[in-house]
Formats: C-alpha cells, structure tokens, sequence
C-alpha cells in the first residue's frame, strides 16, 4: 500500500517510529494537570527553536500541563514520514505542524478548529486567500495557520554582483519603504533569464535547484504561475500537453543551461550554502540563508537584499511555503491542544518569534504584517524590508501544483514532478520528451 504522500506503509511505519529518537524538550512543572505532546518543525534559524521552547514553557508552567515537545528536521522528508506515520498508526502527537498541503492531505483526520480560528480573526484578520484554500475544507477550518515555518520564497541576491554583472540595481527596484518603482516594472521572467547568464559567465550562477525537495518545487510553481501553466487542474484533468506548459518549458531550456552543475542533485539546504559560500549571485529563500550569512559570513550579509519574485504573462507569483498546526482527532489532550495554539498565536508571542529569526516567519493574520523587523533587519538595513507580500509589489502568492485538486497535487509536490520536467531538459531531452514523461507520471496520480 502506498499512502497518498507517496510514501510507502511500511516505510512510514519503520520511519516514523525512528522519528520517535529525534531530539526533544520534555517540560516538566508540578502537579501536572494532564499531558500534550506537540511535534514543531524544527527552524532553519536555530533560534526560532530556542524562543518557541521558551513561550512553551511559560505555558506550561502556567497551565500546569506536561509537555513533551519534538522539533522535526524537515531534511530527508522526516515531518511528511512523521505525519504519514501517525496518520497511518492513529497516534501520535497531540499538536502536529503540517506543512504545504498535508493540512488537505490528511483533513478527514484533524479536529476542527473553528472555534480557535474565529477568536484569532477577530483579534487579527482573515488569514490570507492562499492560507485558506489550504487550511480549509468544507467551510471549517482544519489548522490553524501558523507563523512559524510560514515563509514567502523569493528572490535574495547579492546587491554588487547584481548590479556589476547584470546591470540591475536592486535596492534601486526594491528599496525599503512603500513604493512602486519604475525600474521594478521591468523585473520580469526575460529579465531574470538574461541577468542568470550574465551572472553565470561572471562564476556567480543564480543557485536554483532542479532537485525534489521543496524550494526546487516551489521556485517551479512560480514560473508555472506566471505563464499561466497548470499540470493538472481543478478538476483533476491531466492538462500538462499545453501551450502555457510548453512555453515555460521553452524558457525552461535556456535557464536550465546556466544553473550550477550539481542543481540536479539540490536539497533544501544547497542554496543556502552557495549564497554563504560567497558563490551564488541568487538564490530563491526565505531570510535563513541571510541569518546564517549574518552569523558566518557577515561580508556576505551585507551585500544581499530579497524581493519580489518576477512578473510572466500571466503576472508576479511569489512561492508561499505555508505551515499550519493541527490537532488530530485521536489527540489525547484536545482541549489542551487548542489552548496551546491559541496562546503561541497571540500577537506578542509570533512577533517575539519574527525578531529572533530576522522576520523569516511571516504572520498569516494580516493586522501582525506591521511588525517593525523587517524594516530594521540590517546589514544592510532593509534588507528583507520586502521580504513580506506588500501591496505595492502587484503580486499574489503561489501554491506549486494548484490548481490541483489536493490529493493529487500532495503527490506532485512530494514527487518533485516540476523540477523534473526542468531537470529532464538539463540532461539532453526535448520538451516533446519530457511532456510524454509528466503525462504518464501525471496519470499515475489521477487514477
């Protein structure tokens, strides 16, 4: 049997049992009432953990409940194969972070969460559209979209080599305040293609992968979006013999020339180490590899800036790699469970969490994207001023696979289909090709 992530029974089963020896916070406090078990992504900026730790424990300490909290890794796929796992088992932790589509994926297990979600919009707003075709089925809510993990994956560029090599000004296009600028109008996907080759003669090759994991997948979608291609849509009909998709493929063959020789073999962390490496003139991210970069390679820090994704013909689509807690229907402690969501989604407690990893967690509620830190990120200051969707901006999220229908767009997304397409192209094949391939794959997933 193989569970609709992809992943087979039994390996989620032996996985997801190894997923039990990960690294975890056991808070104790006396006269304990009750247990809760929470399983946390575990933050690309260390930080984000060591803060989260802190607001579970003042919780704790104030409810009086026995924590046991996991932060899991989301290299190797080990949060999907947790989840797979105790969704298999029906047991498991109380509180479980879903990223992307697993909210979807596994809604007919989750409790509701109505009742947290209409006292958190009437503090903060309604979440974004993008927020809630995921985390909705039915009319009710099934997570709670969370700040933590939520991150918007656009463009981070070093501002010298950008500019020296490609001849784009980018704090120029995007500086940090509210302002459409002239020079953005002509951030499109032709003008990422030219300044990529220009980067690549100069040694500085814009780090994109072609690999499965989710930022090669994501960076994919975007373009896909832009074009207007969709591989399969709301329907669940194989659409990917198209013009739109041949068009990106088309655009495809050229970019895929001037990534860097091992983009095929990308994880989520390769890009992250050619930008502090000092290697990459690009890299497609969430602030992490920038924190790092602060940290490690402060030279580097300082020469980056992040901004919006670029336009197609079909508009600017920016990679949202959206995060929601749930609680499962077979959680042992669901009172307590909803309590703990509710708390560390209080204003106060998400934005101590933005500070500390440098604005990489964005808020869903649209009344906390006023948080000051992404205007005083410095060096330099600014540099993820527009790391948040802002009005001025005129662009929209992107959800790689949508439009379609979740259950099947979980199985394209965990396959990495879409940067396979682009993948197959690097290796030699025609868009004739690689179209015969994702239609089988495709079908696969439809049937």
């Amino acid at each position: 049997m193989t569970l609709k992530s992809g992943i087979t029974r039994r390996g989620a089963l032996k996985l997801g049992a190894a997923a039990t020896a990960l690294p975890l916070v056991h808070i104790r406090t006396a006269g304990a009432a009750g247990k809760l078990t929470i399983a946390f992504w575990d933050h690309w900026v260390p930080a984000g953990n060591d803060v989260m730790r802190k607001q579970v424990q003042a919780w704790a300490d104030k409810n009086k409940v026995d924590v046991q909290a996991d932060f899991i890794t989301s290299n190797g796929f080990k949060n999907l194969v947790t989840i797979a796992a105790e969704a298999q088992a029906k047991q498991g932790h109380d509180i479980q972070a879903l990223p992307g589509w697993e909210t979807q994926n596994h809604r007919e297990l989750l409790e509701p969460m109505d009742d947290v979600m209409k006292r958190l919009i009437s503090q903060y707003g309604e979440p974004d559209e993008t927020e809630q075709y995921l985390a909705k089925w039915k009319g009710h809510w099934m997570a709670v979209p969370t700040s933590s993990g939520n991150q918007n994956k656009g463009p981070c560029a070093r501002i010298s080599v950008l500019k020296d090599k490609a001849g784009l000004d980018v704090v120029n296009m995007y500086p940090a305040r509210d302002v459409r600028t002239d020079a953005a109008k002509d951030w499109t996907w032709e003008a990422h293609l030219k300044a990529a080759e220009a980067c690549q003669k100069a040694g500085m090759p814009f780090a994109i992968g072609l690999g499965v994991t989710a930022d090669s997948v994501d960076t994919a979608g975007s373009l896909f979006h832009a074009y207007g291609a969709e591989v399969v849509n709301a329907k669940g009909e194989v659409t990917v013999d198209s013009d739109p998709v041949r068009q990106v493929l088309e655009y495809a063959e050229r970019l895929v020339k001037v990534l860097p020789a091992d983009a095929v073999s990308y994880d989520d962390a390769s890009n992250n180490r050619a930008l502090i490496s000092g290697k990459a003139a690009m890299i497609w991210n969430p602030p992490s590899a920038y924190a790092v970069a602060k940290r490690d390679a402060p030279q580097i820090a300082a020469d980056c800036w992040t901004f919006p994704a670029p336009a197609g013909p079909k508009g600017r689509f920016m990679p949202l790699g959206a995060f929601m807690w749930g609680v499962w229907k077979f959680a042992a402690n669901k009172s307590a469970a909803k309590e703990m969501i509710e708390y560390l989604m209080q204003r106060d407690n998400v934005e101590a969490r933005c500070n500390a990893v440098d604005g990489y967690d964005l808020p869903p509620f649209p009344k906390m994207l006023d948080f000051p830190v992404w205007a005083n990120v410095e060096p330099p200051k600014g540099t993820v001023f527009n790391y948040p969707m802002r009005p001025v901006h005129d662009s929209q999220h992107s959800i790689a696979c949508s439009p379609a229908p979740p259950e099947i767009a979980v199985q394209i997304y965990n396959r990495g289909t879409l940067p396979t397409m682009f993948a197959k192209l690097r290796s030699g094949q025609s868009i004739k090709q690689t179209i015969a391939w994702a239609q089988e794959e495709l079908e696969g997933f439809t049937r």
